[in-house]
């Protein structure tokens, strides 16, 4: 499996997708394998202050619960409301990258997205894990 190059990553098996001073973040592919048929996310609030690193909601598979982590410190200005339906939680297995993204953080510093990983790094982290 590849990773998208224009994505940041975390140990964490998220990624974020920068938009200005905004990004966007699901959990990768790797993620969303590992959990095995993603059958609920308890998504963060629209409008709250999360800090990085902080545990912000949950993704529920047939396998496990796990909890998100916000991968930066900001507000959350959007999640993604289609995931609030039991049928549309396919889209985090099948297409992590796009339909099945998860929130957005507005970032209160830029420069959080530094100590993030890039395809490569992911993809070695992964290989020595």
């Amino acid at each position: 499996m590849s990773y998208p190059a224009d994505l940041k990553y975390t140990t964490d098996h998220e990624w974020l997708r920068v938009e200005g001073d905004v990004v966007v973040v699901g959990i990768t592919h790797f993620a969303q394998d590992a959990l095995g048929d993603v059958v609920f996310v308890d998504l963060p609030e629209v409008g709250a202050d999360v800090a990085a690193g902080e545990s912000i909601g949950e993704v529920e598979s047939t396998k496990s619960v796990s909890d998100i982590f916000s991968p930066v410190t900001g507000e959350v200005t959007a999640i993604n409301e289609a995931l609030e339906d039991e049928d549309n939680l396919t889209r985090v297995n099948e297409d992590p990258y796009n339909g099945g993204w998860m929130f957005k953080i507005r970032l209160s510093d830029t420069g959080q997205l530094d100590g993030l990983m890039d395809a490569a790094a992911y993809e070695a982290h992964l290989a020595a894990s």
